[in-house]
C-alpha cells in the first residue's frame, strides 16, 4: 500500500490462505448438506403423501365395488359377461388359443383383491362372480405382460437391421384405407372400458404391427449360393471399367439354382425390367422391397402373395449381365440399401419372426 509517499507490503501466509479456503469450503458443504436434507425432507413428504392418497382411493374403490355388488348383482353379471366378450374377441384374433386363466388373482391390484375378498365374506351368493373377475383381471393383466414382452423381442429384431419400429408402428396405426362395420367393445352398461382392458387391447395391437412389421424384413437368405461376386456399392463396371453404384449383391452360381423370396409379402413386378433381364420384385409393406434380377426363369406372378423361403424363379443371365448369377437388392422406399446387414442377422431375425408368424427355411 502507498501511503504518504511510502510504500507497504502485507504479506499472507499460506498457512492463512489454506486455512481460509478450507473454511469456505466448509461452510460450502455445510450450505449443500442442508439443501440437500431439506430437498430430501420435501421428497419424503410428498412421497407418504402420495402412497395416503393412493390408500384413500383403494379404499374408496372397494367400498365402491362392494356397493356395487350389493346393489345389483345381476348388473355385475352382465358386465362380467361383456368383459368376458371382450377377452375373446380382442385376443383370441391375436394370440390364438386363449391361455388358461389364473386359479387366484395374485395379477390384480390390492384395491380389487381388498374388494373382492370383502365381497366374498358378506355376499357368500356373490362369491362365484367375485372369484370370476378376480381371474379375469389377472388373467388381463398377464396378457399384458406377455404382449409387452413379445412387443420387446421384436423391436429388438428390427433394430438389429438398422430400421426404426417407430415407423413401423406409424405405418400399421395409420387411418388411411381403413374401413368396416362398427363392432364396439365394451367392459360395463354405460359403454365404457375399463382402463386395464384397453391397455390390454393397445398391447394386442402393438405386438400384432411389430410382428408383422418383423415378418416383412428379409430374414431368409435368397439363394443357396454362399459366394458373393459383387458387394453394396462402388465398383468398375464390368462392361465399361468406369466407376459406378452397384444398388444390390451379386451371388454366382449355376444357371438353373433356385431364387428364394427373402421374406413374406407381395409380388408387385414379375417379368424383364431393363438392366434386370428377368425380374421379380416383392412388396413386404412399411416401404420395404425386395429385387431379384437376371433370372433364368420366372416363377412368381404379380398379384401372388408368397412366403419367405418360397421359390420364385431361377438363377439366369438375361438383361445387363456377364454370366449367371442372381442380383439381389433390398429397396426402402424405393431407395436401394446394402443388403448385407439383413442377410447377416437373417438367423436371430428369422428366430423372433417364428414367434408371431411362420417363416420358410433359409436357402
Amino acid at each position: 500500500m502507498r501511503s504518504q509517499g511510502q510504500v507497504r507490503f502485507i504479506r499472507v501466509s499460506s498457512r492463512l490462505q489454506v486455512a481460509a479456503a478450507a473454511l469456505v469450503a466448509v461452510a460450502l458443504l455445510v450450505w449443500v448438506a442442508i439443501m440437500g436434507f431439506a430437498l430430501v425432507q420435501q421428497a419424503m413428504a410428498l412421497r407418504q403423501k402420495s402412497v395416503l392418497n393412493a390408500r384413500e382411493a383403494a379404499v374408496a374403490r372397494s367400498e365402491n365395488r362392494v356397493q356395487k355388488y350389493r346393489k345389483d348383482l345381476s348388473g355385475v353379471e352382465a358386465d362380467l359377461q361383456r368383459r368376458q366378450d371382450f377377452i375373446e374377441k380382442t385376443v383370441e384374433g391375436a394370440i390364438g388359443d386363449l391361455p388358461s386363466a389364473p386359479a387366484q388373482a395374485d395379477g390384480s391390484d390390492a384395491a380389487d383383491a381388498s374388494a373382492l375378498k370383502k365381497i366374498s365374506m358378506v355376499m357368500p351368493e356373490a362369491a362365484p362372480l367375485a372369484r370370476m373377475e378376480a381371474r379375469q383381471i389377472a388373467f388381463v393383466e398377464r396378457l399384458t405382460a406377455y404382449a409387452d414382452q413379445r412387443s420387446e423381442k421384436a423391436e429388438t429384431a428390427i433394430r438389429r437391421v438398422g430400421l426404426n419400429p417407430s415407423l413401423i408402428l406409424a405405418s400399421e396405426q395409420s387411418d388411411a384405407a381403413k374401413g368396416g362395420p362398427l363392432e364396439l367393445l365394451t367392459t360395463g352398461a354405460n359403454g365404457q372400458v375399463d382402463p386395464r382392458f384397453a391397455r390390454l387391447g393397445a398391447s394386442l395391437a402393438k405386438m400384432d404391427a411389430l410382428e408383422q412389421g418383423l415378418a416383412g424384413i428379409p430374414n431368409t437368405l435368397p439363394s443357396n449360393l454362399a459366394a458373393i461376386s459383387s458387394s453394396f456399392g462402388y465398383r468398375r463396371d464390368p462392361f465399361t471399367g468406369a466407376a459406378s453404384f452397384h444398388p444390390g449383391i451379386d451371388f454366382p452360381g449355376p444357371t438353373g439354382s433356385p431364387i428364394f423370396a427373402a421374406a413374406e409379402g407381395k409380388v408387385v413386378w414379375a417379368g424383364p425390367r431393363s438392366g434386370y433381364g428377368n425380374c421379380v420384385e416383392i412388396d413386404h409393406g412399411n416401404g420395404l422391397k425386395t429385387r431379384y434380377g437376371h433370372m433364368s426363369r420366372v416363377e412368381a406372378h404379380v398379384g401372388e402373395m408368397v412366403k419367405a423361403g418360397a421359390e420364385i424363379g431361377k438363377i439366369g443371365s438375361t438383361g445387363r449381365s456377364t454370366g449367371p448369377h442372381l442380383h439381389f437388392e433390398v429397396r426402402i422406399h424405393d431407395r436401394p440399401v446394402n443388403p448385407r446387414p439383413f442377410l447377416e442377422a437373417s438367423s436371430s431375425v428369422s428366430e423372433e419372426a417364428s414367434a408371431g408368424s411362420a417363416a420358410g427355411s433359409n436357402g
